[in-house]
């Protein structure tokens, strides 16, 4: 192995670490506030995560502005969603947890 697919692969690792740690917070977090919290960072870190090491094993300049450009738009995508989840959840009565 390379020190170019080591890299790659700590990347890998370190991104499903974060996708990993997301589901579990959508699995454990008691609301749909905190659940949206811990899916949203999670899973757009992740992906960054993976898009590095893709781009590290990109052919080219260009695979790797696409792979960046695709990651971009899933950050706005998530963004978005996770803003009109939380906006509706709201607008519908739902408050957020509080301990005890």
């Amino acid at each position: 192995m390379t020190l170019k697919d080591l890299l790659t692969l700590a990347l890998l690792v370190i991104g499903t670490v974060f996708f990993v740690a997301g589901s579990v917070g959508v699995l454990r977090f008691p609301d749909v506030y905190t659940r949206l919290h811990a899916l949203t960072k999670a899973d757009n870190l992740g992906l960054g995560f993976i898009v590095i090491a893709l781009s590290v094993q990109a052919g080219s300049l260009v695979v790797a502005a696409k792979l960046v450009l695709t990651w971009v738009l899933v950050l706005i995508a998530g963004a978005t969603a996770g803003h009109l989840i939380s906006e509706a959840a709201r607008v519908s009565g739902t408050k957020p947890w509080r301990r005890g």
